[in-house]
């Protein structure tokens, strides 16, 4: 982020008094905050003092806002300095904030700012009527309507070099402008042919409730058997086709045992009886071996038995027995050889 500093002393007006009106928007925004914690309403308070400033924020409004609301300058100071939307020098009486980001390029963004630079002229400058100084700021969010500005506290969108043009002559005069599209656009819809949402139903309240309808209407259906005669409707190769995926579906048109027993026929078909008979078509199951002996255990155990009183303990595999010979006691990993009862510290002094 770039350094923010405040205007030139040269700049700076010899005093700044909040107004009426900036007095009784303090006390209002005060009231919204616990008793001591009024400094909360600072940003509020810059904002206001920088509208009846002209909008910028010189140093003495600063200093008042401070005083109002009881809070060391510096710290006022720094709330200032580091928001953007704080002007810190003096400003056009509309003041532009050209949008350079990537969408507004891509839609002729720079025409438009090849307008300012030849009209107003460089940024931060303001014009000797005092009309026109202007900004390049960061994305303003406006990128379907783009490329647009901000000028004051309006948005002028779909600008194109002839209508920009003439945006800045009404201004400059002081004749009313169309804040918005430039175009005629309504807010944010599609460029040019809208044809989305154009079904009148959608209007005109008549489906309001129509997937409860929907609910009803099936509900009736399944109550009346209406279900079970499009069913027996349906061909029997559709009947006997799996379904593809999901659990299958049960009805009265199914050939279950339980639809069997209940037409007074045998549970079990005599077809599926048939093929459980085939020997054929039965599990292979392998002999066992004779003379197979189980896998051979191993005879270790991994599990530490309680040592009894007066019982020694076990060596470990990886401890050296007494009478080990130093050649095959634990080498260390400097090289030294550690030996039964000797202690050697990292400087290998034994002790």
């Amino acid at each position: 982020m770039a350094v923010r500093k405040l205007a030139p002393e040269n700049m700076q007006p010899e005093s700044f008094v909040l107004s009426a009106e900036t007095e009784a928007f303090a006390e209002k925004e005060i009231a919204k905050y616990p008793p001591g914690r009024q400094a909360s309403a600072v940003i509020a308070l810059l904002t206001k003092a920088q509208e009846q400033a002209g909008g910028w924020l010189p140093r003495k409004a600063i200093d008042a806002v401070a005083a109002r609301l009881d809070m060391p300058v510096i710290r006022v100071m720094e709330v200032a300095t580091f928001y953007t939307m704080f002007n810190l020098e003096p400003v056009g009486k509309y003041f532009i904030q050209f949008c350079g980001t990537t969408p507004c390029v891509l839609r002729g963004a720079g025409d438009i700012r090849k307008v300012l630079e030849r009209r107003v002229g460089d940024q931060n400058h303001v014009t000797s009527d005092g009309n026109f100084s202007w900004l390049e700021v960061e994305c303003l969010g406006a990128c379907s309507n783009a490329p647009m500005v901000q000028i004051n506290d309006d948005y002028y969108e779909d600008l194109t070099t002839e209508n920009f043009e003439k945006l800045l002559d009404d201004l400059g005069a002081g004749r009313p402008v169309k804040v918005g599209s430039q175009i005629g656009r309504n807010r944010s819809e599609p460029f040019e042919a809208v044809n989305t949402l154009q079904d009148p139903a959608l209007y005109d309240g008549s489906v309001v409730g129509a997937w409860r309808k929907r609910f009803e209407e099936q509900a009736k259906v399944a109550e009346t058997g209406e279900a079970a005669a499009a069913m027996a409707s349906v061909p029997q190769e559709a009947k006997a086709a799996k379904p593809t995926a999901g659990r299958p579906i049960e009805s009265d048109a199914a050939d279950t045992p339980a639809k069997r027993a209940k037409e007074g026929e045998k549970p079990i078909s005599t077809a599926d009886q048939k093929e459980a008979a085939d020997s054929s078509k039965a599990t292979k199951v392998e002999p066992k071996q004779a003379g197979a002996q189980p896998a051979p255990q191993s005879g270790k155990s991994y599990v530490a038995s309680p040592k009894k009183k007066g019982e020694a303990v076990p060596s470990s595999p990886t401890t050296p027995s007494a009478g080990t010979p130093p050649s095959k006691a634990e080498t260390r990993r400097d090289g030294s050889e550690s030996k039964p009862g000797v202690i050697v510290d990292k400087d290998n002094k034994s002790s």
